[in-house]
């Protein structure tokens, strides 16, 4: 694995990014796992991935909201196998902020989470991922072009990471790639049902699940070397009719 591409995925330890990782892992990338609180997750991954192939993945918390940690992330990152070949924005917070509601402390953990730390990341990995001619993936949303009700501040971090996504393959080319995925109803809540309502607005009739993340993510790292500033809606088809 010494000479492995590396990985660097946000929000690593469940769900979505936890997929990320071990489909990376599966294609020999060497997977910087990165946390905010899910600890044992995080471990638990890194040690299942390490189990397949030793000294293949390394854990690393941080919260993303504070711009020290950011930097530290980016360093520790760095220094772990002396490169990284690929950022995968993925982590998110997410919930209703209704406008009777919604008050600074939301606006800074979903701005934070969604675009700032997003922003700050990819600066200061910039120059190893300019080294390796390397990719910039960052976690979208559908709704940052039509709006989801009750959901304003989350509406307007997704709207800025597309922004992001589009500024920043002009900056960094020709070195980096830069592009986004906008998934639709992928995986339901934790606890949470199927909700037939969403259903029933999504031309394919079905709940999206983690492979199509994993695979357009794949697609956009590894198989598009002339793709740069796009966002991939990755819906069934809801962005159609929303």
């Amino acid at each position: 694995m010494s000479e492995a591409p590396v990985a660097l995925i946000t929000g690593g330890a469940k769900r979505i990014g936890a997929a990320l990782c071990r489909r990376f892992h599966e294609g020999g990338y060497r997977i910087l796992l990165h946390y905010g609180t899910s600890s044992d997750a995080a471990e638990a991954l890194a040690n299942e991935l390490n189990r397949k192939t030793p000294d293949s993945c390394f854990s690393i918390q941080a919260d993303l909201n504070q711009l020290n940690d950011v930097r530290q992330l980016a360093d520790t990152a760095t220094r772990q196998w002396g490169r990284v070949d690929l950022l995968i924005n993925n982590a998110s917070s997410f919930y209703p902020t209704p406008i009777t509601d919604c008050n600074e402390q939301h606006w800074d953990d979903l701005m934070g989470s969604n675009a700032k730390a997003p922003l700050f990341l990819s600066q200061a990995l910039a120059p190893s991922l300019a080294e390796r001619q390397g990719a910039i993936i960052n976690f979208a949303d559908i709704h940052a072009e039509k709006p989801m009700a009750g959901h304003s501040i989350y509406n307007m971090a997704k709207a800025a990471n597309v922004m992001l996504t589009k500024s920043l393959a002009m900056e960094l080319a020709p070195d980096i790639r830069v592009n986004g995925i906008a998934p639709g109803a992928i995986l339901w809540p934790e606890g949470g049902e199927e909700n037939s309502t969403v259903l029933a607005k999504i031309p394919l009739q079905r709940c999206g699940g983690e492979a199509p993340i994993c695979q357009a993510a794949w697609y956009l790292a590894e198989q598009a070397p002339y793709t740069t500033g796009q966002v991939l809606a990755i819906d069934g088809g809801r962005s159609l009719h929303m």
